[in-house]
């Protein structure tokens, strides 16, 4: 569901959930004691409407979620494992940290054991594999997939000159060259307070999305120095950067949630998820938004997994929830209310999606964009640091923007920090 960095939101913190999930809760109308469980999150996974669909569905079940941002949700995960307390019940693991977390399958609960074998089928094998461990134990259940695209406002596009048709705009951009060259045609209609594209952070985390090997080999080898596509990736970013095109504005920072808002930019780089947090954001702008073909035609950025931490009191329970959440029509209710795009295969010939138009998107044919970038997509191997790693890149781009230092020296500083998370 969301990229390396997810959406910051407010954190729902309870003072009780600070403890480990589970125990006992309210009553139900017989007197007995419902069994509380704690769903722990980040960004927009678009599950309010299915808690309150399943607690009708299970009477005596209560469920809690804690909505923590990306970064803040994944240490504090690495902390409560280390000190064996204050876990959630499920747990959601977003891929960029599952490399982290597979690598200590003993302190997750074994869904092999609860029944996860049965349901193996739903996923394609590639999303099956990123949360099993080396030595055969599955610690996640696959949520979504992030589907690439292009989201584009019309209305700056028409401003600018610019075709506005969707297959149209496709068509500028067949590459990432073809981007930048069209954000210089933009730049030089010079529109007052907006920007061709965001900034840095997630044009490239898109560009690296799409190269086979990204920043470690299948071997668990990090590959950042020696894999000529990240250093091609943060090249290509740099290029649109000083072409001028950039808002620079931080990713997932209380500007650019307010640039959705103000138009502060014409387009961003669009895994599925990103969908459901322009909507959100941008509610103001319904209908002026589009979405076109991503440069390069497919890859993959987020898509997260619902994980059972072993100090878990209620693991039987808290599996059939997760279970339940990702199960297909779960999934497609996600899809069609948040633009999450399913991780369940089978749906991806289902006109439950292929046919789902979206109104915000100018009803954007979002379902057959999706279903078509996954199909074509090659999975990415991500190791146990790869997050972490990313955060050292994405900050020397923000450096290189904010003119503190040479492209050149931000990357060496980068690859120093990398030595120091390995």
């Amino acid at each position: 569901m969301r990229g390396m960095i997810a959406p910051a939101v407010t954190a729902l913190l309870v003072a009780t959930l600070a403890a480990c999930g589970g125990g006992g809760g309210p009553a139900t109308s017989q007197g007995t004691a419902k069994t509380k469980l704690v769903v722990a999150t980040f960004g927009e996974f678009g599950y309010q409407s299915l808690y309150q669909e399943y607690e009708k569905l299970h009477p005596d079940v209560d469920i809690v979620e804690r909505v923590t941002a990306a970064e803040d949700h994944h240490r504090r995960i690495a902390t409560n494992l280390a000190t064996g307390k204050g876990a959630a019940d499920i747990e959601a693991i977003e891929e960029g940290w599952i490399g982290q977390f597979k690598a200590q399958p003993d302190r997750f609960a074994n869904l092999l054991d609860l029944g996860a074998d049965k349901l193996k089928s739903r996923w394609p094998d590639w999303k099956w594999q990123t949360s099993l461990s080396k030595d055969g134990k599955q610690i996640g259940l696959g949520t979504d997939v992030g589907g690439m695209a292009m989201c584009y406002r019309t209305d700056l596009f028409k401003q600018a000159g610019l075709p506005t048709d969707r297959d149209e705009v496709s068509a500028l951009w067949p590459t990432w060259d073809g981007y930048i060259e069209t954000g210089k045609k933009f730049a030089a209609a010079k529109l007052p307070k907006t920007a061709f594209f965001d900034g840095p952070v997630v044009m490239y985390r898109s560009i690296l999305g799409q190269a086979d090997v990204g920043l470690y080999d299948n071997n668990d080898t990090v590959v950042v120095e020696t894999n000529p596509a990240v250093r091609a990736a943060y090249d290509k970013t740099i290029e649109a950067i000083n072409a001028g095109l950039s808002a620079k504005i931080t990713a997932w920072s209380a500007n650019w949630n307010a640039g959705f808002q103000r138009g502060s930019f014409a387009t961003i780089a669009c895994p599925s998820w990103m969908m459901g947090f322009i909507q959100e954001q941008a509610k103001n702008a319904a209908g002026k938004w589009d979405i076109a073909k991503i440069p390069g035609g497919t890859g993959n950025w987020g898509g997260s997994f619902l994980t059972m931490p072993k100090q878990g009191k209620n693991q039987q329970k808290a599996f059939e929830l997760a279970s339940w959440l990702t199960a297909p029509e779960q999934q497609a209710k996600v899809f069609r209310n948040k633009g999450n795009f399913p991780s369940t295969s089978a749906l991806y010939s289902d006109p439950v999606i292929t046919d789902f138009k979206n109104p915000f998107f100018n009803n954007a044919p979002v379902g057959k964009i999706f279903s078509e970038s996954v199909a074509t997509m090659k999975a990415q191997y991500l190791g146990p640091k790869a997050g972490d790693i990313n955060t050292a890149i994405n900050n020397a781009l923000g450096r290189v923007e904010q003119g503190k230092q040479s492209p050149g020296d931000a990357w060496s500083q980068a690859m120093v920090e990398v030595k120091k998370i390995l």
